[in-house]
């Protein structure tokens, strides 16, 4: 256990309390999610940046890192939506959701045959990350700031991080390709 790793875990301890929390009726709340969601996001970037810088990368962290970071960011749209139950937030929420699961798919068989090298993580899914993060924060958040209409901005984002989404999907099911129409990697015994 290392400074990475116990960062990655208090992400998913963060889970429930951003659930439970964001269905207090008291002033203030949403507010106070857009907090926690705020700290797992530092985490997210924080835990790699340290694993790194301290060389205590883990297979452990390696394994778990991701999956935090796509429980929160599913936990939190699904509570957007259920909160705004409206196509605009629906659409995208669901694109983001499916192509975690995609690509996490996708991922896992490319590694079980030997050629995870080829969906490794690309610039364009950072750049993804980065929008879909202050695109939650913002759409948690809600009221205006300084005049700013977050909301809005939080939507903008969100739709960036979509196109984002698609365009990072494209290029790993591009990259894949080769693999996934190959009749090599076909295993009978499933």
């Amino acid at each position: 256990m290392n400074i990475p790793t116990l960062l990655t875990l208090l992400r998913i301890a963060l889970i429930p309390i951003f659930v439970v929390v964001f269905y207090l009726p008291y002033e203030g709340m949403r507010a106070m999610t857009a907090l926690i969601f705020s700290v797992a996001a530092v985490t997210d970037w924080l835990d790699g940046y340290l694993a790194r810088r301290l060389n205590q990368a883990s297979a452990l962290g390696a394994f778990l890192d991701p999956v935090a970071d796509k429980l929160m960011v599913a936990m939190a749209l699904v509570l957007l939506v259920q909160s705004d139950p409206t196509p605009w937030l629906a659409i995208p929420a669901a694109i983001i959701v499916c192509r975690e699961i995609a690509v996490s798919a996708l991922r896992e068989w490319m590694a079980e045959i030997g050629e995870r090298a080829q969906v490794a993580v690309s610039v364009i899914g950072k750049f993804k990350t980065t929008a879909q993060m202050f695109a939650i924060i913002f759409l948690l958040y809600q009221a205006p700031v300084m005049g700013l209409p977050v909301h809005a901005i939080g939507m903008i984002l969100l739709y960036i991080a979509v196109g984002l989404t698609l365009w990072s999907m494209l290029l790993y099911v591009t990259a894949a390709w080769p693999v996934l129409t190959s009749r090599d990697n076909i295993n009978p015994k499933k």
